[in-house]
């Protein structure tokens, strides 16, 4: 029988740990686990919160101007308006908006006035009586100025005789006063009733004109409309040739050099503005704003409704422009224009831009931006203007904030800039 050797004695079973394990069998071992561990490492990184990307802006000290901003439109500051003197046929109007007319020589239109109706035997009798009425009047104001003339001239030589005599004494003070009263009050009543009969006159002249009926198609009965000032033409109302009425507008004239800005301000922002407030104008068509001055603020409020529907009270404020350049001469009546009214200027004000700050009921806070964290910030604001904010009180110029932050930002909350 033969004997076993020492291989067939140290077999043993596959899953039988062996004795005698090299390191490489160690780390073979150990792999797995170590896999393990680094997959849960980088799942927790990766669930790790990263931090929100921001915008910050700096706390600074300098110059700050408030202002009212709404939107505006210029006008020509002087309007005119040239209306039918006389009820008739006006002629075609040839001027066109933007012509240039000339004081007193610029021919705008022809009017020839229409017949005068012709009388009934009543109105006639009427008319007739109306200027023996007025004839009648007139004497009798001629006669009262006659008798004014003559109670005058004894008020005055009665003064003249108190003057010569100079002694003191002789005549009393207020004999003296009420000569000198009595002959000033003469002479008034002299003067009123010389007008009296100009007046007289003038209306004997109108009754004797209703009794005439003068030639409508005259060349002396045409009425000529010229300019009545230097500038141009607005608008024109009565292009064709119409009948037209006395009263009728025709055209409006002025002088487009001659602007002013209008804006309709709320009754709540006008209150803080003043005569003299500056005002620069943007929006207007050009880079630079153009300057101007608040000459009127309306006393009276009126009630706009607003793109929302909402009833709101505003308040006209004009102003003047000043030192209007080359390049805003194009501008014209009625354009759009944004009016910045100043209401609050400091010099030395520490402030911060608006988007930075924001409201927790009833208190103004912020977040400032440490070490890569956002803190909460309890802050004290003033005047704004809608790009910066008066800070009065919890934060220092130097300071840097986040600007617009978003709602995931908490206090704490760790953030990076863009």
């Amino acid at each position: 029988m033969a004997t076993p050797t020492s291989e067939m004695t140290d077999q043993s079973a596959p899953w039988d740990t062996k004795k005698n394990a090299t390191p490489k069998h160690q780390l073979r071992r150990f792999m797995p686990w170590l896999g393990l561990v680094v997959l849960l490492g980088l799942i927790g990184w990766g669930l790790r919160p990263k931090p929100v990307i921001i915008e910050t802006g700096r706390v600074t000290r300098g110059p700050l101007t408030v202002r009212v901003s709404e939107e505006g439109k210029t006008r020509v500051k002087n309007r005119y308006v040239v209306a039918a003197p006389v009820a008739g046929k006006m002629r075609r109007v040839s001027l066109k908006p933007g012509d240039e007319v000339t004081a007193g020589a610029t021919l705008l239109t022809i009017i020839e006035p229409s017949p005068s109706p012709l009388l009934d035997p009543r109105a006639r009798l009427q008319a007739e009586a109306a200027v023996s009425l007025r004839e009648a009047a007139r004497q009798q104001a001629a006669e009262t100025l006659e008798a004014k003339r003559a109670a005058a001239v004894i008020a005055l030589a009665e003064r003249d005789r108190i003057r010569a005599v100079i002694r003191v004494g002789t005549i009393s003070d207020s004999d003296r006063d009420r000569v000198e009263g009595d002959a000033s009050i003469k002479s008034t009543e002299v003067r009123a009733a010389e007008f009296s009969l100009q007046v007289t006159d003038y209306e004997i002249a109108q009754s004797r004109a209703a009794l005439v009926r003068p030639d409508a198609m005259g060349a002396n009965n045409l009425v000529e409309l010229k300019a009545p000032i230097t500038g141009r033409v607005l608008k024109v109302m009565q292009e064709s040739e119409i009948v037209v009425a006395a009263g009728m507008p025709i055209l409006e004239l002025g002088d487009p050099a001659d602007l002013e800005i209008e804006a309709e301000i709320l009754s709540r922002d006008a209150v803080a503005i003043r005569t003299g407030d500056s005002v620069e104008v943007e929006q207007w068509g050009g880079e630079l704003p153009l300057k101007a001055r608040v000459r009127r603020v309306e006393p009276a409020a009126f009630t706009k409704i607003s793109a929302l529907g909402v009833e709101e009270q505003r308040v006209m404020v004009l102003s003047d422009l000043v030192d209007l350049p080359a390049q805003a001469k194009p501008l014209g009546d009625r354009f759009r224009v944004e009016a910045r009214v100043a209401i609050w200027h400091g010099e030395d004000v520490l402030s911060v831009p608006a988007g930075a700050i924001f409201r927790e009921g009833n208190e103004w806070k912020t977040y400032r931006f440490r070490d890569g964290a956002a803190v909460l910030t309890q802050i004290e604001a003033g005047h704004s203007d809608g790009r910066q904010t008066e800070i009065l009180s919890g934060i220092e110029a130097g300071d840097e904030v986040l600007l617009h932050p978003p709602d995931t930002v908490k206090d704490g909350s760790r953030v990076a800039k863009k």
